[in-house]
């Protein structure tokens, strides 16, 4: 069969004869640089739209020098927290005209540079980054485009960055646990550490799970908690291994009676294997998570959550590289948004008892 030709693409030129300016003029308008007057730059989006004008984006870039897009890389696209934050992101980059491509390290600092060079070699304007690591950052330094990081700070790295109030949204959720009197309190975390942590935070890798666990130990301590350290828990992702640490965990004779879950998805995992072990929440374990995802309001009991302001960090992380974008050279911002704390009906009062100083 036959195909009919193909219908030809409109062009500058086509829009420049429509509008009656020169193809020059057109140009500039369409292609966002240059000067015009307003009666001009009207004419000629209005022939643009009239004939179903769709731009050149190589061409585009080849005369502008920009390719119209950002590169944004997160740790994990599955967890509701990034696709929020992605949310944003995209929000704030389509009103500016800009198109958004993403891409997912899985927490692997080798996927995050494959990642970037590929976006590099799309030669996107700028990057927005959740860095996988922060040990190994050579090659977020020899980045040359505009870059800002988003969730988790690195220090050495002087570019503009938004974060949450991690340590101390940490230490809030826990002192909750311990003035309702618990004191064998579980951190558990998805992210991996070989061997105990007994205090070695300098092995942390990622800022977030490095504060967030400074913050449940700062708590401890307050509590008079001792030994608080063997109490946190890694390596709890979704995998059938991280299932039967949880398991060991809840069918432990010394149980933790309260537990402050890193994530969401950290946090169902462990709804579900405390039902599984027969347990109940909160009479058996208290249970208290960060990040305020749907389904934390819609359990029997709903889930006490650190609500955590993910679409404003997206937002927030986009409007910095986008003015970056357009020429502003003042010095880089480290903003920290503040969390707050929903107290629903996931954390019961545990009368001191014997015994209830370790469950390790």
């Amino acid at each position: 069969m036959k195909r009919p030709p193909k219908a030809p693409s409109v062009t500058v030129s086509d829009v420049a004869r429509e509008a009656k300016v020169s193809k020059a003029t057109a140009a500039r308008v369409l292609g966002g640089y240059g000067r015009v007057s307003k009666t001009v730059r009207t004419a000629v989006l209005e022939a643009a739209k009239a004939l179903d004008y769709r731009p050149n984006e190589l061409a585009r870039s080849m005369t502008t020098g920009r390719s119209g897009s950002i590169g944004v890389v997160v740790g994990d696209i599955e967890n509701p927290f990034f696709s929020l934050a992605v949310r944003g992101i995209s929000d704030v980059a389509r009103l500016s005209g800009i198109n958004v491509i993403l891409a997912n390290s899985g927490e692997e600092v080798e996927a995050e540079k494959s990642a970037i060079r590929v976006l590099l070699a799309k030669q996107v304007d700028g990057l927005i980054v959740t860095p996988a690591q922060s040990g190994d950052i050579a090659h977020l330094k020899e980045i040359t485009c505009p870059l800002a990081l988003f969730d988790r700070a690195l220090p050495e790295l002087d570019v503009d960055t938004v974060t949450v109030d991690d340590r101390n949204a940490a230490l809030r959720a826990t002192r909750m646990l311990t003035q309702a009197g618990h004191r064998r309190i579980a951190y558990v975390t998805a992210a991996v550490l070989s061997g105990d942590f007994r205090g070695a935070e300098s092995r942390i890798n990622t800022s977030t799970v490095r504060e967030r666990i400074l913050g449940f130990l700062e708590a401890c301590r307050e509590a008079g908690i001792e030994g608080a350290e063997r109490n946190i828990h890694f390596g709890s992702g979704r995998s059938d291994s991280a299932h039967a640490v949880l398991q060991r965990l809840l069918r432990n004779a010394g149980r933790p009676t309260a537990i402050l879950a890193s994530d969401s998805v950290v946090a169902l995992d462990l709804f579900k294997a405390i039902r599984e072990c027969g347990l109940s929440i909160p009479s058996d374990i208290s249970l208290i998570t960060f990040h305020d995802a749907d389904w934390t309001s819609v359990t029997t009991p709903p889930i006490t959550v650190i609500d955590q302001p993910v679409y404003a960090l997206g937002k927030s992380v986009a409007e910095l590289l986008i003015r970056r974008l357009k020429g502003d050279d003042r010095p880089p911002e480290r903003i920290v948004l503040p969390t707050t704390i929903i107290e629903r009906m996931s954390v019961g009062s545990r009368p001191s008892r014997s015994g209830d100083r370790s469950y390790s």
